[in-house]
């Protein structure tokens, strides 16, 4: 739902009354994951996808009647066997969405108005929703900040919200959208409720050392990945607006210096593109050693070898070591800018999710791949 929340929140401003689809749930090969929303308003506009096609017109009545009655309501959508054309997701998996009426003047509305509010703002915010449960509790929703701080209830025992604003917490600090279960007094002594948290927050970091003709198409593709992107380089006539317009920041620094001041964290991506030993060892000493979910860098591989001894005279360990993706980028066979682009970015997606890099025709794994956030002694589904 926060994926489309500029629209929603310009329609809250207008006073419009409308209704959300979101998917809270999805099992087998399915187009889109859990927070995946279709809005439609009284006038009947609709924004926003569920499924990519498969079983959009029967959301959209769905829509339509949960503003009629304002009843929220849980449906799933499967493949059908039987009839190749009834409504079903002919990729095979299934969807469950609930439906949720935001009409003014409803008891969710500020709520919402809240997180979407926020998000639109690209702050950092988590919208809790109940998802499973009984009738009178199904759609009620809690707003969270990073500081505890938040608006709405979800109703019942007096501990609810607080235990649901301790897990929501949880999951926007780790930047996630997921579920997990608890009973209705607050505790996870058989859980009778199922929460679906949205998490916005501002978007990762991409930090590409070396300003040179390979960084400026990075650049581009790390934006259209939904990247921060710095670009930072020691030598001032390379480190330009001009040659990198579309590069949220530009730093003229030494690489090292610059990373140990830099904020990273485990959504950080860190692209070393420079390939000389006088700015990569200790740039790569001081990376190795950061929080981060990518570290890669450019070279032949007698300079990996090079590289790689030199990097363990510093005293990496071999787990320390085993982080880095050297030579970078996948086996596309990548030659000109772009093309080494593509490489690095399918490596960097693929490091994120789990994937192989192998083509899913000579594969057999999932389309997909789950993202397993459990924590231990709680029930918690979370997708990346």
């Amino acid at each position: 739902m926060l994926d489309i929340a500029d629209v929603l929140n310009r329609w809250l401003e207008e006073g419009r009354d409308f209704a959300v689809a979101t998917v809270v749930a999805v099992s087998g090969s399915a187009p889109r994951g859990p927070g995946a929303a279709l809005a439609v308003d009284a006038d009947g506009t609709a924004i926003g996808s569920v499924s990519g096609g498969c079983v959009e017109g029967a959301v959209y009545d769905l829509c339509a009647q949960a503003l009629a009655d304002g009843v929220a309501v849980r449906e799933r959508f499967g493949y059908s066997d039987e009839d190749a054309f009834a409504v079903g997701l002919t990729c095979g998996g299934v969807l469950d969405i609930l439906v949720t009426p935001i009409p003014a003047g409803g008891p969710d509305r500020k709520t919402f108005q809240t997180a979407l509010t926020a998000a639109a703002r690209g702050e950092a915010v988590a919208l809790a929703r109940v998802v499973r449960g009984p009738a009178w509790l199904l759609g009620r929703a809690l707003a969270v900040r990073h500081d505890g701080s938040y608006k709405g209830e979800v109703g019942g025992h007096p501990d609810l919200d607080r235990a649901v604003v301790d897990e929501t917490r949880s999951l926007l600090n780790a930047g996630r959208t997921g579920t997990f279960d608890i009973a209705q007094d607050g505790s996870h002594c058989e859980p009778d409720l199922t929460l679906l948290v949205e998490s916005i927050v501002p978007p990762p970091r991409m930090l590409v050392f070396g300003a040179i003709d390979f960084a400026a198409a990075l650049v581009r593709v790390g934006k259209f990945l939904g990247y921060h992107v710095t670009v930072c380089d020691a030598r001032p006539v390379f480190a330009t607006r001009s040659r990198f317009p579309e590069a949220d920041d530009i730093v003229v620094d030494w690489p090292h210096r610059y990373l140990h001041r830099a904020r990273s964290d485990d959504r950080t991506v860190v692209c070393v593109l420079t390939h000389d030993a006088k700015f990569d060892v200790p740039l790569l000493e001081t990376a190795l050693r950061l929080p981060a979910a990518y570290i890669g860098a450019m070279g032949s591989r007698r300079t990996h070898e090079d590289r790689d001894r030199r990097l363990r005279e510093t005293g990496l360990t071999e787990a320390e070591l085993t982080r880095l993706h050297s030579p970078i980028g996948l086996d596309l066979g990548a030659r000109t800018p772009e093309e080494t682009a593509l490489s690095i970015a399918a490596e960097i997606v693929a490091a994120r999710h789990g994937g192989t890099g192998l083509p899913l025709s000579d594969s057999h794994t999932p389309i997909h791949h789950d993202t397993d956030g459990r924590r231990p002694g709680r029930s918690a589904r979370v997708a990346a």
